[in-house]
Parts: C-alpha cells; structure tokens; sequence
C-alpha cells in the first residue's frame, strides 16, 4: 500500500462513514416505523448524490490536466486550502452536532412522511445529506498528497460501508462522539499537511515567496521514500521546510485551537432553535 493509499484510505473512512451513518439512520428510522416502503428513495438519494461526487472528482482531474507549469501548481495549492478549510469545517461542526444527528435525520423523516410528498422529501433529505459529504471527499481525494490513492479509497469505503451496517443494526449502542473525537485528531494533523502542501505548490509556482530554509533532513529522512514519505502523506512532513511553510503548518494548528475551544464553527452551523424549542426550554 503506497503513502498516497494510507491518506485515502483515512479520509474515506472518515467521510465514507458520515454518509453511511445519514443512510443508516434513516432506514433504522423507516423499519422503526413500518414505512420501509419507502426505502427506494433513501436509495435514489444516496445514488444521486454519488453520481454528482464522482462527477466532480472528474470535472477536478479534468481542470488538474488542463493546466501547467506554474498554473497547474497554483491550481493544486488552491484546491489543497480549499479541502483544508472544508474539512476543518466539517470536522467541528460533526463534533458538536453528532450528538444530536440522529434527532435531526429522524424529525426530518417524519416532516417527508407527513407530507403528501414523502418520496420527493426523503429522497432530497438524503440526497443533500449526502451530496455535501461525497462532494466534500472528492475534493479531499483530489488533493491528498501522493499517487496510487485508489486501494485506500477502496478499503476506506469498504470499511465506512460495515460501520453503516452496524448502525442499521445497532445504532443505539454505538458511542458516535468517540470514533468522532478519535478521528478528528488524525483529520486535524492531515489538515494541516493540507495546508503545508499547499502553501508549498504557491512558493514552487512563484507566487509568494518562501523565506530562508527553516532546516534540511534530506539526508537523514528524506520526504520522497520510506517512513518520510508516508509522514508527508499523512501529516505534511517536509525535509526542508521554508519559513512560509512553517509559519503555515504552525498558524494552522493556532487557528484550530482557537475553533476547538470557542465553538465558533458549531454556533454558526448549528440550526435555530424553532418557536416549539424555545417554548420547550
């Protein structure tokens, strides 16, 4: 497996398992309820949603050959801060809300199922559930680090897809908040290398400029081969960082702890409390 699959295959677990888990919950919800009839539409929602993912992949690959030289590596860095920031996003906006996910998936549930639309209503409450995940994931793998990422995205999914089952089945007696926190801490340091990575690709295009070489371990852990290579791929190592870079990749984790301890991405995502929530409080 190279270092590029390791970074896949995190990644897919991570996000692959977020779209399960929306899936799972709602047909536990519709075989709680005796309505498992309408399943198809859970079904058509999460294949369409999958169809517009793999077709963004393709329009980014697509954009990625177009381009070259110095256009191509500023392309890459941008796609690189943009991944990073959507996951930061949603890697705390997970954190404050999978408590609460479940509530959510089945309140909305039963607002399709009381509604004469109930096909069309399930069909987009997992259709956009799912879509901002997989979009979210295609971005991702596009701008991993590394080369050979599809054994990981493979194992990923599959790995994603059993943890969906095991919700179907059990998802009362599954503890979200720690696999969540868990992962989180592996996603923060892979954000971060996101972000290294990319500040790197806009000082090798000669957009800004990179300042003094910070050190060299070339020679000692080059970042091309072996245990470098896959701290690249993982957690944006460098064997000879500028001072942009550092200055980055530490700038990063500041602004990280700073969301982390203030909550700020959760208040801002979290949905309104409804006139019935604010009585009920």
């Amino acid at each position: 497996m190279s270092t590029g699959d390791l970074g896949a295959l995190l990644i897919t677990l991570r996000e692959g398992f977020e779209m399960t888990l929306v899936v799972g919950i709602v047909l536990a919800y519709l075989a709680q309820t005796g309505t498992m009839r309408a399943a198809r539409w859970v079904w058509a929602g999460a294949g369409a949603a999958t169809a517009v993912s793999l077709a963004f992949l393709g329009v980014l690959n697509a954009l990625d050959a177009e381009f070259q030289g110095a256009t191509e590596q500023i392309f890459e860095g941008v796609t690189m801060l943009l991944a990073a920031t959507f996951l930061t996003w949603m890697i705390f906006w997970m954190l404050r809300n999978a408590r609460t996910l479940r509530s959510e998936l089945h309140r909305g549930v039963e607002n399709a199922l009381a509604r004469g639309g109930a096909a069309w209503g399930l069909f987009l409450l997992v259709f956009f559930a799912v879509v901002r995940e997989g979009v979210e994931l295609a971005l991702l793998l596009f701008a991993a680090p590394g080369q050979g990422k599809l054994l990981g995205t493979v194992i990923g999914l599959a790995a994603a897809l059993g943890l969906g089952v095991v919700i179907y089945a059990f998802g009362r007696r599954i503890d979200l908040r720690s696999f969540f926190r868990v992962t989180t801490i592996l996603l923060i340091l892979f954000a971060a290398g996101l972000v290294t990575h990319g500040v790197h690709e806009f000082v090798e295009a000669g957009a800004i400029a990179g300042g003094p070489e910070l050190f060299d371990l070339s020679g000692v852990l080059p970042d091309d081969e072996g245990l470098g290579a896959l701290l690249r791929a993982l957690l944006g190592y460098s064997a000879d960082p500028t001072l942009i870079e550092g200055i980055a990749y530490v700038g990063y984790y500041a602004a990280a702890l700073i969301l982390w301890r203030t909550g700020i991405i959760g208040r801002i995502a979290a949905p309104k409390p409804t006139p019935s929530t604010r009585s009920a409080a």
